[in-house]
Formats: structure tokens, sequence, C-alpha cells
């Protein structure tokens, strides 16, 4: 069967969430709550998807289950109520339990396996968190519904190590079972977790704590991220006063203490960090052609996809730009490579150095044309 939606070369999540959204909304194929945009739909059709289910051998051999709250999940939730009911109890972490079943919500779904959801990656981090737990493993199967408008062909390259794969996709006409040969998130990736994300799940915390204990890397995002910079100062400020084979020797030094740094367990402020005096300079990123209806949450989601979060975002979106201020220069260059030729519900999107820094911000603001830079 040919999917409902198109896409083309080059798309990214976004684009395929926005057209997911757009399409079930353009033909009424969405319950309450709409719209459905920034939501795991509730399609029209998902009790019927969801007591499919009840046929997979997997549900029925299943003690354990753990069901999204997603609304389109409600049938599912249904037919596990009288268990739920009459045996749950509440777990800790060290409980030792295997769950044997996980239902998730998805904005899109591919036949393949590979599943977008709604941008905000608690399903792949929930999934990690119960690997770290010990209470989901190989043998867990994973099970999504979807409309069969939500059926596409994902581009294998915009998945990554730490997105949930599935086994079976239930819609309200078919049972797909999608043979995915590739494994599912492996524990929890602390690089791709930011203190946001910590705050909003404090049982991350706890985890965090006991995977530091046991002599696991868990630096945060911001954490590495900061190292890293660090790290690449000092070797630029050292092989710049370096001589002939001397900086040679000093360049070996900084990367050798890039991988102990790496290696602590603990993650303390280095030693070599106070010999780093020069002052950190601001730097900004300009990005224009922004779609007139893009919201400034979808452009968050778009830059922690492209691991380009910048410290401050300034929108202007009735001017169809934004201005995103990075630590320093070394920041901004990376985040720049990674957002160039960057495309959002089919607008290419000029991405560029701001003319003027941080300081000079208001000046540019009130006196460019909103098709200049």
């Amino acid at each position: 069967m040919e999917p409902a939606i198109k896409l083309k070369p080059g798309v990214s999540k976004w684009d395929i969430r926005q057209k997911v959204w757009d399409y079930m909304e353009e033909n009424n194929l969405a319950n309450f709550p709409r719209p459905v945009h920034h939501r795991i739909p509730n399609f029209k059709g998902a009790y019927d998807a969801c007591n499919r289910i009840k046929n997979l051998d997997s549900f029925m051999k299943t003690r354990e289950v753990k069901v999204d709250p997603d609304k389109p999940l409600e049938g599912v939730r249904l037919a596990t109520l009288q268990g739920v009911k009459d045996f749950s109890v509440p777990i800790g972490l060290d409980a030792n339990i295997h769950v044997d079943l996980v239902v998730v919500g998805s904005v899109a779904v591919s036949a393949k396996g590979w599943r977008i959801g709604k941008g905000e990656g608690f399903a792949d981090l929930e999934y990690a968190m119960m690997v770290s737990m010990g209470a989901v493993d190989e043998n867990t199967v994973v099970v999504t519904t979807v409309h069969d408008c939500q059926l596409l062909d994902i581009p294998e390259e915009l998945m990554d190590s730490h997105d949930l794969t599935v086994d079976y996709i239930l819609t309200p006409s078919q049972v797909i079972k999608t043979n995915c040969s590739c494994s599912k998130p492996q524990g929890i990736i602390w690089s791709k977790v930011d203190s946001n994300m910590m705050e909003k799940i404090p049982i991350l915390k706890s985890l965090q704590f006991r995977e530091r204990k046991a002599g696991k890397d868990v630096a945060l995002k911001e954490e590495r991220h900061a190292e890293k910079k660090e790290l690449q100062r000092l070797l630029d400020k050292r092989i710049s006063s370096g001589k002939g084979g001397g900086a040679t020797k000093v360049k070996t030094n900084a990367m050798e203490m890039a991988r102990n740094t790496e290696a602590s367990e603990e993650h303390k402020e280095p030693s070599w960090k106070n010999q780093l005096n020069a002052p950190t300079r601001v730097t900004t990123i300009y990005m224009g052609n922004l779609p007139h209806s893009l919201r400034v949450s979808e452009l968050k989601n778009t830059l922690r996809e492209h691991n380009a979060v910048p410290l401050r975002l300034s929108w202007q979106g009735a001017q169809h730009r934004a201005f995103l201020d990075y630590k320093d220069e070394v920041t901004a260059e990376e985040a720049l490579t990674s957002l160039t030729g960057l495309s959002i519900c089919g607008s290419v999107i000029r991405v560029e150095l701001a003319k003027s820094q941080r300081g000079n911000r208001s000046k540019i603001q009130t006196t460019e044309k909103p098709s200049s830079q």
C-alpha cells in the first residue's frame, strides 16, 4: 500500500511531524483533542486499532505491561484495566520486574519499525530508564497504534541510537510485524539529557546517582558541551604559543587530558581550567526565511534535534527570523555547521553569523528590514 503522505528527500523529523499533523487536520482524521499539532494524534478508529492488541501472542503471554498515557491508547489501557485493578502494585527503582510489553503512541511510523514521536523524547527516554532499571531487555516487545495515514517511508538516516523502534504496528485496518533488526536504546545516553529533562523527570536524578556510583559516565549535555569547549580553548591557546614540534606535543597532551576528563567518574572541574583567563565571547547566529506558521516551540525542538541549543533565543516571528546566542565562537560555528541547509515545512532556512554581536543586537533589530541580514 502506497503511503498517503509522500516525503521528499532531505526532510527532517520536524517536517514529517508537520506533514502528518497537517494531513490529519485537513482530512478530519482525528477526534478530540484538536488540533492535533504538537500531540500524539487521537486518530479516528483508535479503539479498533487498540483492540487488535488482544490477538497478539505477545499480549496474551504478557505478565507486566507498560502503556503510555496518550489519548489514542485508551483502548489498550481498557484492555489491561482488570489486571491493573486486581494485580498492580507500586514499584521502586530496585524492584525486580520484567516488562514484557511496552505500548507507545506515535506521530509517524514506518513498516520497518522506525518511529517518530511528538518531539519531546519522553517515550525514548522512558524506555532507556527502564533499561537502566533492568526492567526491559531484548525480549521486551514494543507496540504502537496509528492511523493508516501515519504509515510513512521514514528515511533510516533520520534515526539515532536513542530512538525507540517498534515490533508491531496496529492500525484500524491491519497489524504489521516490522521485523526490525535494529537494537533498541541500551540505556540512558546522559549526553543527550539536559537540565530541563532532569527537572521534569525527578527519577532521573536517582538513576544518575546510581549510575555515577557504578562508575558510568553521567555528564549531562550542558556539562559535556562545556568540557569540550574548555578543552578546545586550552588546546588553541597552547598551540598558538607553541613552536614547531613543541606544538605537536602540547596538542597530544591536551587530547590526552580530554580522554582522561571524559573517563572521570565524578566529572569534577579540571585543575587546568583555572589557567583559562580569556573571557567568553557570546556569538550570535541569524536565522531567516522562517515559515510564517512556525512556532517558537517548534524551532526549539528543531534546534534540539540538531544539537544546536543556544544560550538564548530571540524570536521575531512576524519578521520570519530569530537570533540565537551561543557562549563562544566555537560553539556558534558548530551550530552553524549543523543547521546549514536546514529545511522547515518546505522552506530552506537562511542561517549565518549575525552582523553584530549581542551588545549591538538592539541596533540590528531596529534598523534592519525583515528581508535583509
